[in-house]
């Protein structure tokens, strides 16, 4: 039996659920509804009075689940997607990131956004916010790119004493599968090398990771060895294992599906530069989506956002230098 990226999801938040009492899910619809894209599906069955539907305001979502974290409950809040969030963004960076800095109480809150596009989805429902919430001190970003992930970081995710952005993946949710759930994990703020190679590394996250590898499984035919590392969490950020690749190869192109102003993208190259600038035999390179809103007709989508294509000959160009 195979368990989705959305099944992992589901179930990670079952087992919080179950193993602490101070755990309670709210947002739009997530009780007898199951949630937008049912990652709460049979939850409020399971946990009567803890998975709770809250009002259309994302501000005060996050609003209740910061005074119910003040009194000693650990708030998992879902976004139905990533882009509404910003209407609960004061809550998020001026409430909920300064809590512990001002007062000394965490605020152990974990907030799901649906993030990325999909085909048809358009400029309201596609976005990828991690960049922006990863500007803010008092915030751990996280981005899971594998069904393993999925379950593993939400769980870590539950334990943090501090809030957590967790960017979950619209598009992997129904396509990605695995043979089951894992019994170990990797460290939260740990890089993974998903691929070795030697001649380039790619460094990318979330769903770019999985075009990431197929665009080096395109250019091995060529006899070329791409390594590619997933980062898991963009805050923090693993930087001595990003450093590591490139030394082994030299070369970098950082791939991310977010806008390309002031991301991820940017934060991984400047500390390359800053930090490994002696290690690099070519001009550190990115590819993120098109500098301009989410289009909705899915040809025009497709070629928004970095494809295993487009990454295969940003990577070949990368290359020849």
């Amino acid at each position: 039996m195979s368990i989705t990226y959305l099944d992992a999801i589901r179930e990670a938040q079952a087992k919080a659920l179950a193993d602490d009492p101070r755990v309670f899910i709210y947002g739009q619809d997530v009780g007898n509804f199951g949630g937008a894209f049912k990652a709460t599906e049979n939850l409020a069955k399971k946990f009567p009075g803890r998975v709770l539907d809250s009002p259309l305001s994302e501000d005060a979502i996050v609003g209740i689940a910061i005074g119910a974290a003040i009194e000693g409950a650990r708030p998992i809040v879902e976004m139905q997607f990533a882009d509404f969030s910003t209407v609960g963004f004061n809550q998020v960076v001026n409430q909920a990131a300064t809590l512990y800095y001002r007062t000394g109480v965490p605020c152990p809150i974990v907030v799901r956004l649906p993030s990325g596009g999909t085909a048809g989805g358009g400029p309201f429902h596609s976005q990828s916010m991690e960049a922006l919430y990863a500007h803010y001190p008092g915030l751990v970003v996280l981005t899971p790119a594998t069904v393993e992930d999925a379950y593993s970081m939400l769980l870590g995710a539950v334990a943090i004493e501090d809030p957590v952005i967790f960017c979950e993946h619209k598009l992997l949710y129904y396509h990605l599968k695995a043979a089951g759930l894992p019994a170990e994990a990797t460290p939260i703020g740990k890089a993974r090398i998903a691929r070795p190679g030697r001649d380039a590394t790619i460094v990318t996250y979330s769903a770019m990771l999985h075009e990431s590898l197929a665009a080096a499984e395109e250019i091995a035919a060529d006899g070329f060895e791409i390594e590619v590392v997933d980062l898991r969490s963009v805050k923090p950020l693993d930087t001595d294992t990003i450093l590591a690749s490139v030394a082994r190869t030299g070369r970098l192109l950082c791939v991310g599906e977010a806008f390309p102003w002031g991301g991820v993208c940017s934060e991984v190259i400047a500390r390359v530069t800053a930090e490994g600038f002696g290690l690099l035999d070519a001009a550190p390179q990115r590819l993120n989506a098109k500098d301009t809103p989410v289009p909705y007709h899915p040809a025009l989508w497709g070629t928004h956002r970095p494809t295993a294509s487009a990454v295969a000959a940003a990577a070949r160009q990368l290359l020849e230098v």
